[in-house]
Parts: structure tokens; C-alpha cells; sequence
């Protein structure tokens, strides 16, 4: 028979338990965290004080000296009081990829939370004879490539709730005017504007914000993108050139197309899943185009508390 446990040795407090549910649920020791990379109810066991980070779908780039997607709108709240009810987190996804001629890129959808949206990112410019502008979003798009012609990139339209804080930049513009290689401008990303070109180097995507909070979002849920010791989110995607690969922002931006030889073309890639980050633009068409231009990464919704 096993003993009686002495008086004093434990309390309620040495079992520690989440004070809420919903979403996948980690801890770093000081505090919970519920990360909703799908739509899903946060509900509060009591009245807490929460940080949450919100993120809306990324972008994608345009196809055809196209400029890369904008990275969704970002926004961050501390010390919010949420009371015992539930909360829907409604997730925003990516604009899907463009493999025809002549189409801007596609927006990203909103993700919602507690009344707030954090707005999808607007589509990168469509480059060419038939150029279509870059899109407005939670950070814009980057203008895509025409010769003679400034095309200017999308506008940030994130706004900051009541509560919270909004993040958002704009897509770089092109005044590039002297042919190949066909260079487009990156797009917006959550703390910088998409890179402007007028040269023969298209732009790089804006960089994703970070800060001590998205730090400890990233190492306790694996939110966001890790570059030199920081978590970076919401990057927005590189532009499209014929003749090297341009890099998306930190923070989950795709890379843009290129075609590096008339044998190789490398394709635009996506922006990163749960970070918002813009996809990159699609090099030009024809035999030896490198294809589809990049999607945008889906959205994501964070809660955190003290345990």
C-alpha cells in the first residue's frame, strides 16, 4: 500500500495546465501558446491577458516579367483581455500561382480574429506589351517589368485596430527602360517596402518583421522563418529577371523566376505556408520560360499567455 503523500510536498499549482483551448497548443515554460494554422475557436477557461499575432495569406507573383507578391498584412496586440468565450480565428490562404500570359498575380485572402483583419497581400504586376498594375494589400505588390514605362508597385492597406497594431508596406516600382533582362521590383513585406528597380537587377521582397515577441513565437511554435538567430514573418516575394535568381524577404518570400541560360529555367517559388510571405514573379514566356510564377503562403493567428 502506498503511503499517504506528506501535507505541503505539492499544491494545485505544481500541475500546470492550459487556461484555454483550440488551436495547437505549446509552451516555452513562461508562457501557452495556441497556434491556429486553420480556422478554428480560441476559447479562454477565464478572463486572460493575451499577445496575439495575426497574418494575412500572402500573394502570388504575376507570370511573364512579373513583379513579386505582396506578403499579407501583419498585426500584434499585447496585453489584449480576452474574456471565457470563444474566439473564431478564420485563416486566410495564399493567391494561387499564375501560368498565363497577361494576369497580374492573385491576392491573398484576409485572416480574421477578435473583430480585427489583417488584409490579404496584394498580386504582383504583370509585365509586358499588356501589363496589368500590381495589387494593393496588406503589403503590395511589386510593379512588373515593361520597357519605357514606370510601373509602380501595390500600397499597403493594413490599418491598426483598435487594440492593435498594423504592419504593411508597399511593392517596388520598375523605371527600368532598356530590354532584357526584363528586370521586375519585389514585393512588400511586413517591415519593408518591395525593393525599386532602375537597373538591370530586379528588386528583392520586402523583409518580414521581427522582434523579441515574434522570436519567442517562432522558437516555442514554429512560426515563421529563422535567418541568423531571428524569426522572421510576412516577406514579400522577389521580382522576375532573365538572367539570376532574386531573393523574397526574410519572413517566408518566394523567390523570383528566372531563365539563367536557354537551357535552364528555374522557377518562381512560393511564399511559405503560416507566414504570409508573398510569391515571386514569373520570368518571361516562350520555349525555355521557367513556368508558373510563385503562390502565396497562407496566413496564421498565435495567442499567447502566462502560464
Amino acid at each position: 500500500m502506498i503511503g499517504a503523500i506528506t501535507a505541503g510536498l505539492f499544491s494545485p499549482t505544481d500541475v500546470l495546465v492550459p487556461k484555454a483551448t483550440g488551436g495547437t497548443i505549446t509552451s516555452d515554460g513562461a508562457y501557452w501558446y495556441h497556434a491556429f494554422t486553420s480556422n478554428g475557436t480560441f476559447t479562454p477557461l477565464q478572463t486572460l491577458s493575451c499577445d496575439v499575432l495575426m497574418v494575412g495569406g500572402g500573394a502570388s507573383g504575376a507570370f511573364a516579367a512579373g513583379g513579386g507578391g505582396g506578403a499579407g498584412g501583419l498585426i500584434i496586440s499585447t496585453g489584449f483581455s480576452f474574456i471565457a468565450t470563444g474566439y473564431s480565428a478564420v485563416i486566410g490562404g495564399g493567391g494561387t500561382a499564375i501560368s498565363v500570359d497577361g494576369t497580374s498575380g492573385n491576392s491573398g485572402t484576409n485572416t480574421t480574429f477578435n473583430g480585427w483583419t489583417a488584409n490579404g497581400g496584394g498580386g504582383g504586376g504583370h509585365g509586358g506589351p499588356s501589363y496589368k498594375a500590381a495589387g494593393d494589400g496588406g503589403s503590395g505588390g511589386g510593379g512588373g517589368y515593361k520597357s519605357g514605362t514606370n510601373l509602380t508597385g501595390g500600397t499597403s492597406t493594413q490599418t491598426s485596430p483598435s487594440g492593435a497594431t498594423g504592419y504593411g508596406f508597399a511593392g517596388g516600382s520598375t523605371t527600368y527602360g532598356s530590354g532584357s533582362p526584363y528586370p521586375a521590383s519585389g514585393g512588400g513585406g511586413s517591415a519593408a517596402a518591395g525593393t525599386s528597380i532602375n537597373s538591370a537587377i530586379a528588386g528583392t521582397g520586402g523583409n518580414g518583421r521581427t522582434d523579441s515577441f515574434l522570436n519567442a513565437v517562432g522558437a516555442a511554435a514554429s512560426i515563421g522563418v529563422l535567418s541568423s538567430g531571428n524569426y522572421y514573418i510576412a516577406g514579400g516575394g522577389g521580382g522576375a529577371t532573365d538572367n539570376t535568381l532574386i531573393a523574397g524577404g526574410l519572413g517566408g518570400g518566394g523567390y523570383g523566376g528566372t531563365i539563367v541560360t536557354t537551357n535552364l529555367a528555374a522557377k518562381a517559388s512560393n511564399g511559405t505556408a503560416n507566414t504570409g510571405g508573398g510569391g515571386g514573379g514569373g520570368t518571361a514566356t516562350g520555349i525555355y520560360a521557367a513556368g508558373y510564377s510563385g503562390a502565396g503562403g497562407s496566413g496564421v493567428v498565435v495567442v499567447r499567455y502566462a502560464k
